[in-house]
C-alpha cells in the first residue's frame, strides 16, 4: 500500500478508528504527562507469524503527530518470531500512549489474516490453483484486510458489489433460473465484465454453461462433483471452488484442478497475530 493509496483509501478509517478510542481525550495519558516529552517505545513480537500492516501502523502514529519518528527492522511479508524487536517509535510520549491500542490493532488484525493465508497458501504450492479472499470482511477494514491476504500470498476476489458480477443463489432465485441470470446479466452489463455463477450441482453447472457463464463457482459440492465439474468445463470457463474452506480442509481440494479456491476464513477466521509496545521510556 502505498503513500498516495494510503493517503485516499486509508486516512479516514484511521481516524475513524482514533476518534473511536478517543472521544474527546486520553485522560488517563493527559493525567500522567501533562506536557509535552519525547520518549521511544519498542515494537515486540509475541508469537512466529507473517508481518503486514507496517504503514498503517505507522500512520496512527503519523495522523496525531507527523513529526513522530517510526523505524522498522522488518517489511511486510516478512516471517517474523516470538521475541524479535521489529521496530521502534520515537516521538510526544502522549502520542505514542494514546496511539499505541489503534496502532496494534491494525498491526495484529492484518497480520493475524496475512499469516493464515500463508498457511494455507503454502499448502496450494506446486499446484496452478490460486487462493482468494472474500468479501466476508470486518466492515471499514476491508482494504486492511484484503491487503493482508495479498501480503500471506492470497489474491483479492471481488473488492465490492461494484467490481464484477457473481451470480448467487438468491439471485439466481430472483432471476428465475440459472440461464435467465446470465442472460439478464448479459444484457445489463458491459461486454468487458466477466459474469460468474455459482453452482450447487451437475445440472446447473451445465446449464451456466450452455448459458456462457465465463467463471463457475463450485459451492459446497463433494470432490467427486467437483473433479466432473472441472472436466466438463475445461476449455469452456474458469472454475472457483467455494464453501468453508479453511487450512485443515483445503489440502482435499488440491488435485481437483479448479483454477481458484476462495475462503471467507481469511478475514473473518484468522486469529490476530501477538504484538506489543514495550519499553517505553523518555530519551
Amino acid at each position: 500500500m502505498n503513500e498516495i493509496t494510503m493517503k485516499m483509501n486509508a486516512d479516514e478509517l484511521i481516524m475513524m478508528a482514533l476518534r473511536e478510542d478517543i472521544s474527546s481525550e486520553d485522560v488517563t495519558t493527559n493525567s500522567v504527562m501533562k506536557e509535552y516529552c519525547k520518549g521511544e517505545v519498542e515494537l515486540i513480537c509475541k508469537q512466529d507469524g507473517v508481518i503486514a500492516g507496517l504503514g498503517v501502523f505507522e500512520r496512527v502514529f503519523k495522523l496525531l503527530d507527523e513529526s513522530t519518528q517510526v523505524t522498522f527492522s522488518c517489511k511486510d511479508g516478512d516471517t517474523v518470531k516470538n521475541g524479535e524487536k521489529l521496530g521502534t517509535v520515537v516521538g510526544d510520549i502522549r502520542v505514542l500512549l494514546s496511539g499505541e491500542r489503534t496502532a496494534l490493532n491494525y498491526l495484529q488484525r492484518m497480520s493475524g489474516i496475512a499469516t493464515y493465508t500463508r498457511q494455507i497458501a503454502d499448502l496450494l504450492k506446486g499446484s496452478n490453483t490460486k487462493l482468494l479472499d472474500t468479501r466476508k470482511t470486518t466492515p471499514n477494514m476491508r482494504i486492511f484486510e484484503k491487503y493482508a491476504v495479498t501480503v500471506g500470498g492470497g489474491y483479492n476476489h471481488r473488492y465490492n458489489l461494484s467490481d464484477g458480477i457473481l451470480l448467487k443463489d438468491n439471485h439466481i432465485g430472483a432471476a428465475g433460473s440459472v440461464a435467465k441470470a446470465i442472460q439478464m446479466a448479459k444484457e445489463y452489463a458491459p461486454f468487458v465484465r466477466k459474469i460468474e455463477v455459482e453452482v450447487e450441482n451437475l445440472d446447473m453447472l451445465r446449464e451456466a454453461l450452455e448459458a456462457g457463464a465465463d467463471i463457475i463457482m463450485l459451492d459446497n459440492m463433494s470432490v467427486e462433483d467437483m473433479k466432473e465439474a472441472v472436466k466438463l468445463t475445461r476449455g469452456k470457463a474458469q472454475t472457483e471452488c467455494s464453501g468453508n474452506v479453511t487450512r485443515e480442509n483445503v489440502a482435499r481440494l488440491v488435485d481437483i484442478g479448479v483454477d481458484f479456491i476462495s475462503s471467507g476464513a481469511l478475514t473473518h477466521s484468522s486469529p490476530i497475530l501477538d504484538l506489543s509496545l514495550k519499553n517505553l521510556h523518555a530519551v
